[in-house]
């Protein structure tokens, strides 16, 4: 059997031949052109592959970024176990920063914020002069500086510390809301702050053994407080309690913050004279040491004190400062001013009157014996008493003179005169009213009451004295 076909639609032209060079020569063009593309494309994204051997691949898995400077260069391709236990890592970097030469260092780093899986290899290339690390080459495992994993330190912390860390960070974050403006400010001048710290830090450890004198008695004052964990909580609820009301006063921290520059420049002046001071105070704090080991005792005696006086500290509060107008120590403090206006003129003129009444003190100054002599014997005239009651002796003194006309009395009194004599010397009606201050009573053996002795010029008779001792 048979089979015939024909051709559909008219017959083609048969081809002579002369085509073949042609198609060769287009062929070999589209195969240059494909393989410079190819090239070129593989030039432009070619990469050099590299190994890392790690002792702890810390949390970095295939596709974490390789980094040089901060700027990507590369990708992790593949990360496995070797026999020895050690990590490798295929380092994939880009032709800008490759070849990589000898003496190229790596480490693994983290973010700012502790993560999982977040982390990235950073290179620091080997200077060019060094020879050439070829593809698939390593980087050897004592090239790569060890690092601390921040979530190694936290977790480091047990449960209750890692709360109180999370609710720190909350508070401050809480602080600082709606015044990123401010903690900027504050973040600029914290560099001459770190500054001035790191060149205070350096000065302690110049001082190795007050250093760790030093360190030695933080730790006994750490194990004291350790001692005092119950106490401890009250302690934070209380600074907690302190804080809120130093936030309450803004306006007035904000004042004392605006004014705290001149106080450190001037206190700058003042601490710079303090090595002097401490100098001078080593000797009293040798003869101290002696009492401090009785000073643990003696404050453990004072706790029930101190507990017993909280309720008084609670009343002085309230005395100082207290809810309503007018009654508490601060409102009597803002008062003060205008008490001072109205005291001090008085008080002027208060001194103004004894300046002007000195000279009358001065004169009736020598008249006291006079008066406690008036009351001395004042009190014993009427110190008798019999069955009717006080009864007051009262002897008369007549002076001669006063009786010398009277028919009776007078001859009497004047041969009385007459047999005294002049020898009888004076008595009290011979006194007359120039007698002298103080002389109400006889002159004392010391001369205390004596009107000659008298810082002042008295006009009196100083003959003109009580008979007697």
């Amino acid at each position: 059997m048979t089979s015939t076909s024909a051709p559909i639609g008219p017959a083609a032209p048969v081809p002579d031949g002369s085509w073949r060079p042609r198609l060769a020569v287009g062929l070999t063009v589209v195969v240059v052109a494909i393989a410079i593309v190819a090239l070129l494309a593989t030039r432009e994204a070619g990469t050099h592959r590299y190994v890392l051997a790690l002792q702890d691949a810390g949390q970095l898995v295939d596709g974490d970024e390789v980094r040089v400077g901060g700027r990507r260069v590369g990708t992790i391709g593949d990360l496995r176990l070797a026999p020895d236990r050690t990590a490798l890592l295929d380092l994939e970097v880009d032709d800008d920063v490759a070849p990589l030469h000898e003496g190229t260092t790596a480490t693994v780093r983290a973010p700012s914020l502790a993560g999982i899986a977040d982390r990235h290899v950073s290179l620091s290339p080997g200077p060019n002069t060094a020879p050439v690390i070829d593809d698939g080459g390593r980087i050897a495992a004592d090239r790569v500086p060890r690092t601390v994993d921040v979530d190694q330190l936290l977790s480091t912390l047990d449960g209750t510390t890692r709360v109180g860390l999370r609710e720190l960070l909350r508070g401050a974050s809480r602080s600082t809301a709606d015044r990123e403006r401010l903690a900027n400010a504050t973040l600029e001048q914290l560099n001459p702050a770190l500054g001035s710290g790191r060149a205070l830090f350096a000065r302690v450890a110049r001082d190795a053994p007050a250093l760790e004198a030093f360190l030695d008695a933080g730790s006994q004052v750490v194990g004291s407080l350790a001692q005092e964990r119950t106490t401890l909580p009250s302690l934070v609820a209380d600074a907690r309690s302190t804080a809120r009301a130093v936030v309450a006063e803004e306006a007035a921290v904000n004042a004392t913050l605006d004014r705290l520059p001149a106080t450190l420049r001037r206190g700058s002046s003042t601490l710079a004279g303090l090595d002097r001071t401490l100098d001078g105070a080593d000797p009293l704090v040798e003869a101290a040491l002696p009492a401090t080991a009785r000073l643990a005792p003696l404050l453990r005696r004072l706790r029930p004190l101190a507990a017993a006086a909280v309720p008084t500290v609670a009343d002085a509060r309230e005395l100082v400062r207290s809810a309503g107008p007018s009654n508490d120590l601060i409102d009597l403090l803002r008062r003060t001013p205008g008490l001072a206006d109205a005291t001090v003129p008085a008080l002027q003129h208060t001194a103004q009157a004894a300046t002007s009444g000195r000279p009358i003190a001065r004169f009736a100054r020598p008249f006291a014996p006079d008066l406690v002599g008036w009351l001395r014997d004042f009190s014993q005239v009427s110190a008798g008493y019999d069955a009717n009651g006080h009864y007051a002796r009262i002897q008369p003194l007549i002076d001669e003179d006063a009786v010398a006309g009277d028919p009776l009395l007078g001859p009497l009194v004047r041969s009385l005169g007459g047999a005294r004599g002049p020898a009888g010397g004076r008595g009290a009606g011979d006194v007359g009213a120039r007698r002298c201050p103080g002389t109400a009573t006889q002159l004392r053996p010391d001369g205390s009451n004596d009107p000659r002795r008298s810082p002042e010029r008295l006009d009196c008779d100083f003959d003109a004295v009580l008979p007697g001792p």
